[in-house]
C-alpha cells in the first residue's frame, strides 16, 4: 500500500533565507538529519537516509540505520577492486548509491543503536587516520602479489579498531536477529531500485557503465533524456517516492550555508567576490539543454561531487521550482536545519545520476527502458 504524508501545512509554509523565500508544495517523510562529520561517505548516509524514507512508506515505521555497517563492508570492498586491478583502483571514501544496496543483499543491514561505527575517542565520524592506513595496507600485497592470511587478519582487525567489530547476532525490540535476517525482516527488495542518468554520448533507453571514479565497480546506469529524467523525479515526488540525487555541489552558485542552489548565469556568478554567492537577491539562471549538460559533464566541470536525498519541491516568490534536498552535514549548518533547495535549472545541469524505485518511473519510460 503507498502511503503518502505530506501535510496540508507544508503547501503554505514558507521558508526564508538571504533574498529566497520558498514554500514548501511537497514534503514527503523523512528521518532526521545526520552527520557524515570528517569522512567521504555521503553516499551511505544518503542511501541509508533513502532507506528509511522507504520504510516509512511501505508502512514499516521509522528506524535509524547504521551507515558505518555498509561502510565497513565497502571498505572491504574496495581493497579487493584496488588489488585486483594492481592498484589502480579507487581507494578514496567515494562511492555510490548501488553499493549500499549490493552490500545489504550480501552482508545485511543493523539498526544505528548496534552499531555506530565510532570506537575512537570522538563524538562525531573521522576517517581521516583510518582511510590512511587502508591506503597504505593496500600497497603491500600488490608490490607482493599475494594476499596472505595475514593480511586479511590486519585488515580486519583495523576496522575493528577504528570502527567496531561487528556483531553476528544481536537482540532489538525483543527479538534476536542476524544483520541479514534484520534486514529480511524489514521487508524491502534492494532489486526493485534502479540508478538513472542523462548523457548523449551513450544510446537514449540503453543500460550502461556510467565513467565517474566512484563508479570503481562498474555499476550500470539506464539513460534518459533530460526532460524524461526530469519526468521521472517530478512522478516519483508525486507519486509519494523520495529520490536518491548523485551530483556536483562544488558550485559557486550552491552554498550549504544559505541552503540554496541555482544555476546562475555566468554576469551573476562573475557579479560577485568569493567562494559562493551571497543569495541576498533572486538571481537570472542559464537554461539547461542536453547539449549544455553534456558539455559540463565532458569538460570535468560536472563532476560526481556529492549524494543527497531529495524528499520534496518548493517555489520561490517568483514560482521558480525548487527540490528540497536532505543533506549530511551537522544539522546547524544552516538555518534550514541541514536541508537545501535546488533550483530546477541547477538539478538539470548539474545532476549525475538519481536512484528511484521502479514503480516511480513513469509506464511509458518504464517500457521504453525495459525495466
Amino acid at each position: 500500500m503507498l502511503l503518502i504524508t505530506w501535510s496540508s501545512s507544508a503547501q503554505t509554509k514558507t521558508l526564508k533565507t538571504g533574498g529566497y523565500e520558498f514554500n514548501e508544495t511537497i514534503l514527503l517523510p523523512s528521518t532526521p538529519v545526520k552527520n557524515q562529520a570528517v569522512t567521504g561517505t555521503c553516499w551511505s548516509f544518503t542511501t541509508t537516509s533513502f532507506l528509511e524514507s522507504e520504510l516509512i512508506r511501505i508502512g514499516k515505521g521509522e528506524y535509524d540505520l547504521s551507515e558505518m555497517h555498509t561502510v565497513r563492508y565497502n571498505y572491504i570492498n574496495r581493497l579487493q577492486d584496488n588489488y585486483l586491478k594492481r592498484g589502480a583502483g579507487n581507494l578514496g571514501e567515494g562511492s555510490l548509491a548501488h553499493m549500499m544496496f549490493n552490500i545489504v543483499k550480501s552482508h545485511g543491514i543493523v539498526p544505528e543503536s548496534v552499531y555506530n561505527g565510532i570506537n575512537y575517542k570522538l563524538t562525531y565520524h573521522n576517517h581521516d587516520e583510518l582511510n590512511r592506513f587502508v591506503n597504505a595496507i593496500a600497497d603491500v600485497p600488490i608490490k607482493l602479489k599475494k594476499r596472505s592470511p595475514e593480511y586479511y587478519k590486519l585488515v580486519d582487525n583495523l576496522l575493528d579498531i577504528y570502527l567496531g567489530p561487528i556483531s553476528q547476532k544481536f537482540n532489538y525490540n525483543g527479538k534476536e536477529y542476524t544483520p541479514v535476517s534484520f534486514f529480511k525482516s524489514l521487508g524491502v527488495d534492494m532489486n526493485d531500485y534502479v540508478e538513472i542518468t542523462s548523457f548523449s554520448h551513450h544510446p537514449w533507453y540503453s543500460n550502461f557503465v556510467l565513467e565517474i571514479p566512484d563508479n570503481w565497480d562498474g555499476g550500470r546506469f539506464y539513460n534518459l533524456p533530460l526532460d524524461e529524467f526530469i519526468q521521472v523525479i517530478d512522478n516519483s515526488l508525486s507519486k509519494g517516492y523520495t529520490v536518491c540525487w548523485d551530483g556536483d555541489m562544488s558550485e559557486k552558485s550552491y552554498s550549504d550555508k544559505m541552503g540554496v542552489a541555482v544555476n546562475a548565469t555566468e554576469e551573476e556568478l562573475n557579479s560577485e567576490e568569493g567562494k559562493e554567492l551571497s543569495f541576498k537577491k533572486i538571481y537570472k539562471e542559464a537554461d539547461v539543454t542536453q547539449s549544455s549538460r553534456q558539455d559540463g559533464f565532458e569538460r570535468f566541470i560536472t563532476t560526481d561531487v556529492h549524494l543527497m536525498h531529495l524528499i520534496g519541491k518548493a517555489t520561490d516568490q517568483n514560482g521558480t521550482i525548487y527540490y528540497k534536498v536532505k543533506n549530511s552535514w551537522k544539522p546547524e549548518i544552516n538555518i534550514f536545519g541541514g536541508y537545501n533547495f535546488l533550483s530546477k535549472k541547477f538539478v538539470e545541469s548539474k545532476t549525475i545520476s538519481i536512484v528511484v524505485h521502479k514503480e516511480a518511473i513513469p509506464q511509458q519510460i518504464r517500457e521504453k527502458l525495459g525495466i
